[in-house]
């Protein structure tokens, strides 16, 4: 087939993004004058001074609506609303939305609409949990304190015979933040006696304990987008063992060794984090023997790690996503077959490729070209439609120059409008459609290589 040069420009054909629009999940501090804990509302200031729009929704009673094409979402008592969309909408998720399975509901509804969460509901429940945190740190291979669940009272001499350590030890509830919910065990009886008491006061109780690792610091990391922009050396309060800056901890700056840097960004990676806090006790040599890591934060706070760093955090955690880039949706999950429609064509099986970054491909025969049109032949159907150009495939060691069309594409009940189409004969192929990485980021989904059909029925496509 003869060369042709691509008739658009691909990069003139993207959208131009709107203006970011921020959107801070959180509830009302009822302990201030402000209603606003300090980190959102220090996301409200910056915001604005960086010129965008900034809504902070109270947890409490709010919801979401979708009217005329627009979701917005809303506060009790609130008739304006938010406008909020895939496009160019961030929501900075705050620490008290984990207290109820109703608040994180909210979570999974932006999700749905494919706003970019900062952080998901799956790493707020991870973080959430410290039994479940220290599981994923341990797949990723991390140093923690030898730790073991405490299920129950009956349990409980088993649980400390998994740590095998001596006392004293740290107890914890799974849920809990700002050091509350943090005890330290001086020895034996005094275990089963909390043990006792606290399983008396509340059966469903969930309890775990930790060596208890002695130090006069810990060093928390924060992580955004996979690199690490601030650390500070917390000191362990006089006369307690807890080093929270809410507690009353001194805080200075700190300075990571290459390990340190490795094992924080693992751990931040380890519950999927986009804005996250790491915790960790160092080593003796910090620089040949990784630290201790003690927990993920799915919801850093800022006043300690600004004091100590000299930076705006706030300000570059929002700097960070006004590129597009970085802002990254959470997929649902489809398989690597599922029936796809293309217009006029139908109901078509379609196969994603993760490996393909340059165009989806259609099944095409009797390709015939004049000028700038095309016509092919797919199963029953010969259409004639605009040739936007071709490109070069590399399969199977050699070289496959293919036309490019758009057509109609839908998904899922979704119409995505028109997308671009490489033709090519895949009579041999056990799909009629082939789609690349685009059109995944397009659809927003994620491919288990175990299943196919998790989305859509193939028994429509049967039956034709």
């Amino acid at each position: 087939m003869k060369s042709l040069k691509l008739f658009i420009d691909e990069g003139a054909e993207e959208k131009k993004l709107d203006k970011l629009r921020i959107l801070v999940v959180s509830s009302a501090n009822k302990k201030s004058d402000n209603s606003l804990f300090h980190t959102a509302r220090r996301i409200t200031e910056e915001g604005k001074k960086l010129g965008y729009e900034v809504f902070v929704v109270d947890i409490l009673g709010a919801f979401i609506t979708y009217e005329e094409g627009t979701y917005k979402v809303y506060n009790t008592n609130d008739d304006t609303g938010f406008d909020i969309n895939s496009n160019n909408t961030i929501a900075i998720v705050r620490g008290t939305v984990r207290l109820k399975d109703s608040y994180l509901d909210l979570l999974s509804q932006l999700e749905k609409i494919g706003v970019c969460m900062i952080n998901s509901r799956e790493t707020v429940s991870i973080c959430a949990d410290k039994y479940r945190t220290y599981l994923k740190l341990q797949d990723y291979g991390l140093t923690q304190p030898k730790t073991a669940l405490v299920p129950s009272v009956e349990h409980k001499d088993i649980a400390v015979d998994k740590i095998d350590t001596k006392f004293p030890i740290i107890m914890k509830t799974l849920a809990g933040s700002k050091g509350v919910g943090v005890l330290f065990v001086e020895s034996e009886r005094s275990y089963d006696s909390l043990v006792q008491l606290l399983y008396n006061q509340n059966p469903d109780v969930d309890l775990l304990i930790q060596e208890y690792i002695k130090t006069d610091r810990d060093i928390r990391v924060i992580v955004l987008g996979g690199l690490i922009i601030a650390a500070m050396e917390r000191k362990v309060i006089e006369g307690d063992f807890r080093s929270n800056v809410s507690q009353g901890s001194k805080v200075k700056s700190y300075e990571l060794s290459d390990l340190e840097i490795e094992q924080c960004l693992l751990a931040s990676k380890a519950v999927n984090g986009m804005w996250t806090a790491v915790d960790f006790i160092p080593s003796e040599e910090p620089k040949t023997k990784p630290p201790y890591i003690l927990e993920v934060n799915h919801s850093p706070g800022t006043t300690g790690i600004e004091e100590a760093s000299g930076k705006n955090i706030v300000k570059e955690v929002i700097q960070h996503f006004e590129t597009s880039d970085n802002r990254i949706s959470v997929p649902d999950q489809c398989g690597f077959l599922e029936v796809v429609t293309v217009k006029p064509f139908g109901e078509l099986v379609g196969k994603f490729d993760t490996g393909n970054s340059k165009y989806s491909v259609i099944h095409a025969e009797d390709i015939k070209i004049s000028g700038k049109e095309i016509t092919f032949t797919h199963g029953d159907k010969t259409i004639t439609t605009k040739l936007l150009g071709d490109y070069v495939s590399i399969t199977g060691g050699g070289k496959d120059q293919r036309p490019i069309v758009e057509l109609e594409f839908e998904f899922a009940g979704t119409n995505y409008g028109k997308i671009k189409f490489g033709l090519d004969n895949r009579d041999e192929l056990n799909s009629d459609v082939l789609l690349n990485r685009k059109t995944m980021k397009l659809l927003n989904v994620m491919v288990n290589p175990q299943r196919k059909y998790v989305v859509t029925t193939k028994f429509s496509v049967e039956e034709k």
